[in-house]
């Protein structure tokens, strides 16, 4: 598949399907600045001085409304890419003949650029298709385009019964907005043909990756900052390459069928899959008596709870279609069972929904091509989530259940899993009533928000054991006219979604939203912080976390995630949990370029495999990958080079503190780890002050007056006295071992008077308590240890002299115990020492937290000799050049000074 082709066409095709939409919609009288006003007389609607169709005027009305509701640019930025779902579907389709009349609609078999629909138009049928029209306009000879936008529109409408969710009905709002001048050459229709090769449309893969690129550019205008909830999608959807989905797909769904049938042919066809290592007794006796003896094909379900264009659902397609053939299944029954009963998927995205529908049944069309069957349509099990926000509960209520209005908080019907509401509800008057006022408005309450939160809504066993009832009651009303259809309609889609969530799922496998805390809207950090305390820190953690809870007794999840929860110490409740209550099966660590064939270098992912259930000593298998420079050299380091290849359990990573997942440590490392006492046990470690404004109160020593700095003051009160304003600022800086990156001096006049006063002003909650800004204020001028929290390469230790201010980012070291300065600096600038911080921090960043778990050997000499001869050394050579503020003579201007000297 040529993916610079697609990255090519995809963004530019985004702009110009917004434009062309955006023009239809002027032409309506439809615009950001302005709604003109649309007037009827009799069968003709006037607007913006054009006569229309009155028809015209009352689907007009429809985008009316959603402009406000979503905004002009919403909206457009909506139908574009609804359209441009539509054209993508319809080449797909033309390509694989799936269309059934047997002509194409968008291009031509010939090469001619009149589409074969049109060249045929007299000769294809479709339903609903005005025959007599076609005729007319044929004949014509001059009305081509108009003659091609009404055979789209019937093709369009045709599909609408098998694939509602892409295709409209017949008189919906979206077909007003349908791009003109469909034939000509710069036309969106003929550029989608030319752009991408005919071969490309072969593999339904080809969806994800228009996808992918065509909201790339968007993706890079909301990155980096508070996301809205409709910009989600765009900032956090990255499709997942074809390996990692297979090693996900085939070590949860493909690993549970093996479980209970290990001499399966399934094997074979599985290229990612991990046979287990071998365990001890006890472990795999526990692994037989959760295994289940036989498995029904059918009851076997898999959920992407982030599905996106829907490339993990079509890969688990496959799967379960061998597993079903294995089982000696008609293969003309299987697509429909797989689709009906195997696979599940939500998404905040309507958009990337209506792709991921379309896949998989596209790949349903390859097996039989019943399943496009009109009168008998599959019910899949993908859905967009649906905000009830705004629907009117009182009217809802009143109209559904016929039911008087009495205030909700009587005391009567109260429901504990909900918030209640203090405006007047209707009121059950029955004393056992189907379904409950409090129980529809718990429904609606759950979903006001679901395209902010989408699968990480939990559903209440309370609401979960009223959906029967209420799923019952709008298919009541849904039979009957009027109002109590209508808002039959509005609600189903909001149980189907409460259903999907309120089950449990064999397989969850998922490529999760990665968005940091900071790109957090309001409502999602106050839902994170109140919902998701050990995964807060962003959205992926999250789903880890909700992924886990969605599965059965012995499910599987499947994730790829950023590597950070693996390491950092905001995951380390998270991790605990997981080592606690689950088990890690299998893990692909990655590293950066992962993701390398869609512009993924930097991300650092790991891919891995858990179960629901907990087994402490079960040996996981996981696979350093992280040399790698390609998706290719992953790939292939994973199939040739098994001492990438590691085994471990959560016994061994609990031996670490704050549990990280270093499954490539030996285990003599873990005992070092659980044998020795940790270096915060032995010293005290300290980050000191944030200036609040380092532009007025940081310079560089040379940019001061050396009559107005103190480089050597033994304590505060010395620095008082000597009335200077500059005193050494321990900053952090470069990789430098033993001596140096002394470049910072600091306003401290006054002990810091000036600082103290602007911080009080920042900070007056503070109430003049400063010290998460002045730090550790009892330790400046102290002999100490330093080293920078941030590197990109080793963590190196220094030594400070007495004399200066620490820094938050320069970070210090006190000695407290028989362990002198001396031994500990030479620990901590030891090869040993930088293994273990590699094993406590595999990143850039060597916080407190980290350095204070280096272990210290508990019987050893306390003392070293000569240490000064070391630090000498690595401060003569500081000094030995002028950005040393005890810089006094070049070294070779030395050697010649002493030579002269000698001679003399």
């Amino acid at each position: 598949m040529n993916k610079a082709a697609l990255k090519s066409y995809a963004p530019a095709a985004r702009l110009e399907f917004i434009q062309a939409v955006t023009d239809r919609a002027k032409a309506l009288g439809l615009s950001a600045k302005a709604i003109e006003p649309a007037e009827v007389k009799g069968d003709v609607a006037i607007i913006a001085g054009q006569a229309f169709p009155k028809a015209v005027a009352e689907r007009r009305a429809e985008l009316e409304r959603q402009i406000r509701i979503k905004g002009f640019e919403q909206l457009m930025e909506e139908v574009a890419y609804t359209w441009f779902n539509r054209f993508c579907a319809l080449r797909f389709m033309e390509v694989h003949d799936y269309l059934n009349h047997g002509y194409r609609v968008l291009s031509n078999p010939s090469g001619s650029d009149i589409p074969e629909i049109l060249e045929k138009a007299t000769s294809v049928d479709l339903p609903g298709l005005d025959k007599g029209l076609v005729a007319d306009l044929r004949l014509a000879g001059n009305k081509d385009a108009e003659l091609y936008r009404v055979l789209l529109m019937a093709q369009c409408n045709a599909l609408y019964a098998v694939m509602p969710m892409l295709f409209e009905k017949v008189g919906d709002a979206t077909e007003l907005l349908l791009p003109e001048n469909l034939l000509q050459t710069n036309s969106p229709v003929r550029k989608l043909v030319a752009a991408i090769p005919e071969e490309d449309w072969q593999e339904i893969e080809i969806l994800g990756w228009l996808y992918q690129f065509y909201i790339s550019e968007k993706k890079d205008q909301v990155i980096g900052k508070v996301v809205k909830s409709e910009d989600i999608p765009a900032a956090t959807q990255l499709f997942t390459p074809n390996w990692i989905v297979k090693y996900m797909v085939q070590n949860t769904l493909g690993r549970t069928w093996m479980m209970t049938y290990p001499y399966s042919n399934l094997k074979h066809g599985m290229e990612f899959y991990i046979t287990p290592a071998e365990q001890t007794p006890e472990v795999q006796a526990q692994l037989d008596a959760i295994t289940p003896k036989e498995l029904n094909p059918e009851e076997l379900t898999l959920l992407d709870p982030a599905c996106g264009s829907g490339h993990i659902l079509v890969e688990a397609y496959d799967l379960f279609k061998t597993i079903y053939l294995e089982r000696g299944y008609r293969p003309r029954d299987i697509p429909r069972l797989i689709l009906e009963k195997n696979l599940f998927g939500l998404d905040i995205d309507d958009r990337a929904v209506q792709l991921a529908r379309f896949a998989l049944l596209m790949k349903a069309r390859g097996d039989d091509r019943r399943i496009l069957d009109a009168d008998n349509p599959v019910r899949l099990n993908v859905l967009a989530f649906q905000n009830s926000k705004g629907l009117d509960i009182e009217q809802i209520t009143a109209t559904l259940l016929k039911e008087r209005t009495k205030s909700l908080n009587g005391g009567q019907h109260q429901l504990s899993f909900v918030p209640q509401p203090t405006r007047q509800l209707p009121l059950a008057t029955t004393e056992k009533p189907e379904v409950t006022p409090e129980e529809l408005y718990a429904l609606l309450h759950v979903f006001e928000q679901a395209k902010t939160f989408g699968s990480l809504l939990r559903i209440h066993d309370k609401l979960k054991a009223a959906l029967p009832r209420l799923e019952k009651l709008l298919e009541k009303a849904g039979r009957s006219d009027g109002m109590s259809a209508m808002y039959a309609g509005m609600l189903m889609p909001l149980v189907r979604q409460a259903r999907m969530l309120a089950r449990e799922y064999d397989c969850v496998v998922a490529n999760p939203p990665y968005m940091g805390s900071k790109g957090l809207n309001p409502a999602l950090k106050t839902y994170a912080k109140d919902n998701f305390s050990d995964s807060k820190a962003d959205l992926f953690a999250m789903f880890m976390e909700r992924g886990l809870e969605l599965l059965t007794q012995q499910g599987l999840t499947g994730l790829i995630t950023m590597q950070s929860w693996m390491f950092l110490s905001s995951y380390e409740s998270l991790r605990a949990a997981i080592l606690t209550r689950r088990t890690i099966i299998s893990m692909l660590h990655l590293g950066a370029r992962g993701f390398d064939s869609i512009g993924g270098e930097v991300v650092q992912t790991t891919t891995f495999i858990a179960s629901s259930t907990h087994q402490n000593a079960y040996k996981g298998s996981y696979f350093r990958l992280v040399e790698g420079k390609s998706e290719a050299e992953k790939i292939a380091n994973f199939h040739t080079n098994q001492t990438l290849r590691y085994t471990a359990s959560a016994t061994d990573f609990t031996k670490i503190p704050g549990s990280p997942i270093a499954y490539w440590v030996s285990k003599k490392i873990y005992n070092i780890f659980s044998e020795s006492i940790a270096l915060g046990d032995i010293a005290i470690l300290k980050h000191g002050m944030s200036t609040s404004n380092n532009d007025r109160f940081l310079r560089q020593w040379h940019e001061v007056s050396v009559f107005n700095f103190s480089p050597k003051c033994q304590n505060a009160i010395e620095a008082i006295h000597s009335g200077r304003k500059w005193f050494p600022f321990c900053k952090g800086g470069s990789y430098r071992r033993w001596y140096g990156n002394f470049d910072y001096v600091v306003n401290w006049k006054d002990d810091g008077k000036e600082i103290k006063d602007e911080t009080n002003k920042k900070y007056p909650y503070l109430n003049g308590n400063l010290g998460f800004v002045i730090g550790a204020e009892s330790y400046y001028f102290k002999n100490a240890i330093t080293w920078s929290s941030i590197s990109s390469s080793f963590a190196s230790f220094r030594w400070l002299p007495n004399g200066f201010i620490i820094c938050n980012k320069g970070q210090t070291l006190y000695s407290t115990s028989e362990y002198s300065l001396d031994f500990l600096i030479c620990a901590l600038n030891s090869c040993v020492a930088s293994y273990m911080l590699s094993i406590l921090s595999p990143t850039i960043g060597y916080e407190l937290g980290y350095v204070r778990q280096i272990p210290m050997p508990k019987n050893t000499i306390k003392d070293i000799k000569h240490l000064s001869q070391i630090i000498s050394y690595a401060r003569a050579d500081w000094d030995s050049n002028e950005y040393s503020w005890d810089f006094t003579i070049l070294p070779l201007l030395s050697i010649a000074y002493h030579q002269a000297t000698l001679k003399e």
